[in-house]
């Protein structure tokens, strides 16, 4: 919602698109005549798309449309789910058992709908062997995830060695399970 909403005497611009409540669009009409307008209603005028052109107004109670509008965002918000970027870090001799129980907490975290950031730890020398053989070790890492997944971000050089960010490849809507989602 925007902290800085015109209503009534506030409103610059000298035309305006009215909407109220009962009758619907109004037009286009001059500033003076909008005010008339709302004042008969007993109402206030509230600009509601100000880049609009011409900027719209709503014929409504300034109270009742601010409980709209917090109620709209509440809602909105309630609805989104924030994901976070999980970390697993392996290393060029993390063993082969290791190896897997990453790769199934890296699934869990997919399913769950995060994302996962893969770092491939180069202490010491290890930070200048061939890239090939690098790219290798995170290969071996990502076959063993069971969940679909997509790069969000190839394999980079990095502060700790190499990494590279994965997330699901298909997205289902929450309260869908895998059985009845629908293919995209």
């Amino acid at each position: 919602m925007n902290k800085y909403t015109r209503i009534n005497h506030q409103i610059r611009a000298s035309e305006l698109r009215v909407i109220d409540n009962e009758k619907g669009n109004l037009g286009v009409m001059s500033l003076s005549e909008a005010l008339r307008l709302a004042e008969e209603a007993e109402m206030d005028l509230i600009e509601i798309s100000p880049n609009a052109n011409p900027p719209i107004a709503k014929i409504m109670d300034y109270g009742k449309w601010q409980y709209d509008e917090n109620r709209k965002a509440k809602a909105a918000k309630a609805g989104s789910k924030a994901t976070e970027t999980k970390s697993l870090q392996i290393k060029i001799g993390t063993g082969e058992n290791d190896l897997e129980m990453k790769a199934g907490r890296a699934s869990k975290w997919l399913k769950e709908g995060h994302r996962v950031k893969v770092e491939l730890f180069l202490p010491g020398r290890t930070k200048y062997l061939e890239k090939n053989f690098l790219q290798e070790r995170l290969d071996r890492f990502l076959n063993l995830i069971a969940e679909d997944y997509k790069m969000a971000e190839e394999a980079k050089k990095g502060p700790k060695g190499l990494y590279l960010v994965i997330e699901r490849a298909k997205s289902i809507k929450p309260g869908q399970t895998e059985e009845n989602k629908l293919e995209i």
